[in-house]
């Protein structure tokens, strides 16, 4: 890896932070975080205590607080450092910055101004669930946050229900429940689909199901923490359904049932119960 210089040059660094275990944070993150002019934070407490526990001292930088209800008061104060040629790092709370996170506009004035954006990649807790979750990752879909309001979170998963690819929501607890009954009412209750809480954390869990089953359990449990909630694609069209029997046919020529049908599902994104069924009616008639 290179190693950063004793001094960084002007412009915005962009901070990916952990979003559970304090070690996830990059080399290079630690080396900007200890080298920049001005540190910016979504949460300063969360940043300092991040410091702290890496051995980098605040000193006498300036260290300000940066989030969505004094974006308008700060942002001058940002952009006044950028022009007088100092470097800044911005750090969101948890995970990286701009993914469902206050930064967007502050990188967007930076980049409209001609200051240099840097990003320091890590973190994310969308990518970190799409890998854990079991659902295919060749495509997916980032939707983040739903709105509140019943009829709007259900008009927004409508739109999505035709969307080829793994649907990823970020969730609060007390929402849960009822973002997932909508799922179920606008997307089908046999869809694959995961809930990934607690990651990289001493309680981390993945629940994985149909959507049906993960509703049901939500209802007899309280969950604690931030969730991603990902739902898998729906069934394929009459086309579509063509592509997966042929892939299928030719998997059963190579491996058992069990192994074909996860090897179609994972390949296509098709409900495994459709695969699988699909693969009795292909083998029924043989030897």
């Amino acid at each position: 890896m290179d190693r950063v210089k004793s001094a960084l040059s002007p412009g915005l660094y962009l901070i990916a932070t952990p979003i559970g275990s304090s070690r996830d944070i990059t080399l290079r993150s630690l080396d900007i975080l200890s080298l920049v002019d001005v540190l910016v934070a979504e949460d300063t407490r969360v940043l300092r205590k991040l410091l702290e526990i890496h051995g980098i001292q605040v000193g006498g930088r300036q260290l300000l607080s940066y989030h969505d209800h004094n974006s308008n008061r700060v942002s001058p104060q940002i952009l006044a450092a950028l022009k007088s040629g100092k470097s800044v790092a911005y750090a969101s709370e948890a995970g990286t910055p701009m993914v469902a996170d206050p930064g967007f506009n502050l990188a967007r004035a930076a980049v409209a101004e001609g200051y240099k954006l840097v990003s320091a990649p890590g973190p994310c807790a969308a990518i970190a669930a799409l890998t854990l979750s079991g659902l295919p990752t060749d495509r997916f879909f980032f939707q983040g946050f739903l709105p509140n309001a019943e009829t709007r979170r259900k008009s927004v998963l409508r739109k999505l229900a035709d969307v080829p690819g793994t649907l990823v929501f970020y969730e609060s607890p007390r929402r849960v429940a009822a973002m997932l009954n909508d799922a179920v009412e606008t997307l089908g209750a046999d869809r694959d689909a995961a809930i990934c809480r607690e990651m990289t954390k001493r309680f981390e869990e993945i629940i994985q199901g149909e959507l049906g089953d993960l509703l049901e359990q939500t209802r007899s449990r309280v969950f604690k923490g931030e969730l991603v909630v990902l739902v898998g694609r729906g069934s394929p069209s009459k086309t579509g359904l063509e592509d997966v029997e042929a892939a299928l046919d030719l998997a059963l020529r190579e491996c058992s049932v069990r192994d074909a049908v996860e090897r179609v599902a994972g390949q296509t994104g098709t409900n495994r119960r459709q695969v699988y069924q699909l693969a009795l009616e292909m083998t029924r008639d043989e030897p």
